[in-house]
């Protein structure tokens, strides 16, 4: 599996103080009204924070096997992306989730039921979220790299 090293604001890696996630047998009532932010740390251990944290923090600003969002609701997993533009992971990382939730005996769909696709664009440095498809930077209009 591929490790996702941080590639967002530095700013927001030089904030991080210590690991800031929950491991997913740690937390205690994951059916909530909004989604978790989650990484997959490299020794595969699923980490959960509130929704507006920061991957970066979640992971104790440490390279991770996938990152995203993620919504529980009857003790199983409803939704689950790979939404994080501090560690852009592609859809390939799925594999990772999967094998965190198996191992935690939770039910889940068999793949990111949102997946997105992160590029840099080389005309202004944005990162950019490709949706529907549409590799165009939001910033400069500027093609981006398929």
């Amino acid at each position: 599996m591929r490790a996702y090293p941080y590639v967002g604001p530095a700013d927001l890696l030089a904030a991080v103080d210590g690991p800031g996630g929950v491991p997913l047998g740690e937390m205690g009532d994951r059916d909530a009204d909004e989604p978790f932010t989650y990484v997959v740390a490299l020794d595969g251990t699923l980490l959960l924070a509130p929704q507006r944290s920061e991957h970066v923090a979640c992971a104790g600003g440490a390279p991770v096997l996938a990152a995203g969002e993620i919504t529980f609701a009857g003790g199983e997993v409803v939704e689950v992306s790979n939404q994080s533009t501090g560690y852009c992971p592609g859809p390939e990382s799925w594999p990772a989730v999967a094998a965190a939730l198996d191992r935690a005996g939770l039910r889940h769909p068999d793949g990111f039921t949102a997946e997105y696709v992160f590029r840099r664009c080389g005309a202004c440095g944005q990162l950019a979220i490709v949706k529907d498809d549409h590799y165009v930077c939001a910033v400069c209009d500027a093609p981006l790299e398929r």
